[in-house]
């Protein structure tokens, strides 16, 4: 048996340094995602902001030997030379004057491009996030906007300092060509920084990325902890737990701010070093001209024409250093933002070419489906598996008659909502089919939406606007579609209490509202769209028993399919579809699972002890 060396154990503060060094060297590249960026927002425009910025940085090249050729002629003395220096003088101010020009073209040029990147990255981000169906976010509602806000700026400034870097480097060429055919040693001087600010640059990108994604998670912390506040106020009030949430936002805000003092530190070390290493050079370039100019071989005009492009030459120093500790700060902002946007998604996700609209108006919204009668609604073997390990629900048929009520009930845990997810495709089926009058239907999640199918679900969701606004949500309902909705939802004598009528704001998650009242709203709102399938998700749970009986009697005749373990409801089904751990124990009318059905009998006894058994 071969002997093995032993291996002494590796201390857990090295073991995280490892695992932070791999994560680092596996960062996302930025360079691909600039690229693609650049296209999705408008690569000709990106293109001509660039070619717009390159005479803006070029031009001062011109304007420095003007200048050189101005004080040459002025230090002669001579009476020609003074003629030819007004002509100079009117040179250099119509070189600048256009270049004042060039420069107020391109900024507001690049105003546009800016704008249609952030949009470009809000809208793909935002349209993965809405079209994933039930998939949630990484962290709260208020850590997604901060990612939306902060990190989204970031990738766009990084783009943005890309715009300026040509021409800033075509000048420094130039200027440096220039100044080498007059003193070679002086020139030398000057390239140094731009050195030294690139190494210095390249041995602090871990740190800078390090600290830069501690910062953001700080303030996302503080930024999700004001949204919980904010929606939670009556919970807090009843509580008394004000004092508590004040501390912990103090230690957040803290938190976030030590994190930001160490990001905007090390940023503005770098700022610091690549001015002070161009403030010395500068020192150096008058220490070495001066004993050139006193043997004649410096003149005034060179000395004029090294001030001048001294001056633009620090521009390039500082735009590199920019860049450079912008790049891993960058990087953090992409997988922040591909988190955001979910599992299976990737960098190239956040530049999707997207249409954007600045100066005419959008195409109106998409419109509502064809109306389609159902005559039938089959599912075959529907199988959604959580992560493969057994939850969710399997092997599931369902056949919905044109006029039916049929209920799905089951424990805590049977995979009940997971079935109605799967059949209106929030969530992506594994296995099985779904036929609308016997035809398959390919993409569930495009084909089940109003007005062929409404959903209710499990828990009300509210904005804060008027009862009028949650209810339409931009569907074209005139008032006697929408005081039907509101009579079939039992809401008729709430609405009747209420002096603004549908003008009355329901308050953040519709707060200002009972549990009751929401729940009836949310019902109103897939009424009012006339769906030829109603899905409901326990609708009941805060019904009182004949609020309950009168809604159920109120919307007899259409298709039905409700989740519910409410006996007045199982009483009035036409079919009972009993799932226990994610598969169908038992079908059929009440009576029938009663005498046949196990799970359906310890059901009932459970709900008539007044218990809500859980699936084992």
């Amino acid at each position: 048996m071969p002997k093995t060396t032993p291996t002494a154990p590796v201390p857990p503060a090295a073991e995280r340094r490892r695992s932070r060094d791999r994560r680092e060297e596996e960062a996302t590249p930025v360079l691909p995602a600039l690229r693609d960026l650049a296209r999705a927002a408008g690569l000709r425009r990106f293109v001509a902001g660039a070619l717009l910025w390159l005479p803006v940085s070029v031009i001062p090249l011109a304007s420095g030997l003007v200048m050189k050729a101005l004080f040459d002629r002025i230090s002669d003395g001579q009476r020609a030379g003074l003629d030819q220096a007004l002509w100079l003088c009117a040179a250099f101010v119509g070189v600048e004057a256009v270049r004042g020009v060039l420069l107020w073209v391109a900024w507001t040029h690049g105003v546009y491009w800016w704008n249609a990147a952030v949009t470009v990255l809000r809208v793909n981000v935002m349209r993965t996030i809405l079209t994933g169906g039930t998939r949630r976010l990484p962290r709260s509602s208020g850590g997604a906007v901060s990612r939306l806000r902060d990190d989204v700026e970031d990738l766009a400034q990084l783009a943005d300092n890309a715009v300026p870097l040509l021409g800033t480097a075509v000048f420094s060429a130039g200027a440096l060509a220039i100044m080498a055919t007059i003193d070679p040693l002086v020139t030398l001087v000057l390239v140094l920084p731009m050195i030294a600010v690139a190494v210095l640059s390249r041995a602090l990108h871990r740190v800078v990325r390090r600290l830069h994604a501690h910062a953001r998670e700080r303030g996302m912390a503080v930024t999700a902890h004001i949204g919980q506040i904010f929606s939670g106020v009556l919970t807090i009030k009843a509580a008394g737990a004000e004092p508590a949430l004040l501390e912990r936002l103090r230690r957040h805000n803290r938190g976030r701010r030590e994190a930001a003092v160490r990001d905007r530190l090390v940023t503005s070390m770098l700022d610091g070093a690549t001015n002070a290493t161009v403030e010395i050079s500068l020192g150096v370039v008058l220490l070495l001209a001066a004993p050139s100019m006193r043997r004649g071989e410096f003149t005034v005009g060179d000395f004029a024409l090294f001030t001048s492009y001294i001056g633009w030459l620090t521009a390039l120093p500082r735009v590199v250093g920019s860049t450079l500790y912008r790049l891993p700060q960058a990087s953090v902002a992409i997988d922040r933002l591909t988190a955001l946007m979910g599992e299976g998604s990737s960098p190239a996700d956040l530049s999707r070419p997207t249409q954007i609209w600045f100066r005419g108006a959008p195409p109106p919204a998409a419109a509502p489906p064809e109306r389609e009668e159902l005559h039938v609604l089959e599912a075959r073997g529907l199988t959604v598996d959580h992560g493969g390990g057994g939850r969710g629900v399997h092997k599931v048929d369902l056949r919905l008659p044109r006029g039916s009520f049929t209920v799905v009930t089951g424990a805590v845990g049977a995979g009940k909502t997971t079935l109605l997810h799967g059949l209106l495709g929030l969530v992506p089926l594994d296995a099985g089919e779904i036929l609308w009058n016997g035809r398959v239907v390919e993409d569930p999640g495009a084909f089940m939406v109003p007005g062929r199918v409404a959903y209710v679900g499990q828990v009300p969701r509210l904005f804060s606007g008027s009862l009028r606004e949650n209810l339409l949500l931009g569907w074209p309902a005139d008032a006697q579609a929408t005081g039907r909705a509101l009579g079939r939802a039992v809401f008729e004598r709430d609405l009747a209490g209420m002096p603004e009528g549908l003008d009355t704001v329901v308050g953040p998650r519709g707060m200002r509202l009972s549990g009751g009242q929401a729940q009836r709203v949310t019902a109103a709102r897939a009424l009012v769209r006339e769906p030829e399938l109603l899905v409901v998700d326990d609708l009941s749970s805060a019904l009182d028993v004949e609020t309950e009986r009168l809604l159920w009697r109120r919307n007899t005749g259409g298709t039905l399919l409700v989740v519910s373990h409410r006996r007045a409801v199982l009483e009035r089904a036409d079919r009972i579809v009993v799932l226990e751990r994610g598969r169908v124990a038992g079908e059929g009318r009440l009576g029938e699972l009663l005498a046949d059905c196990a799970e359906m009998r310890r059901l009932w006894e459970a709900d008539a002890a007044g218990q809500r058994p859980v699936a084992d």
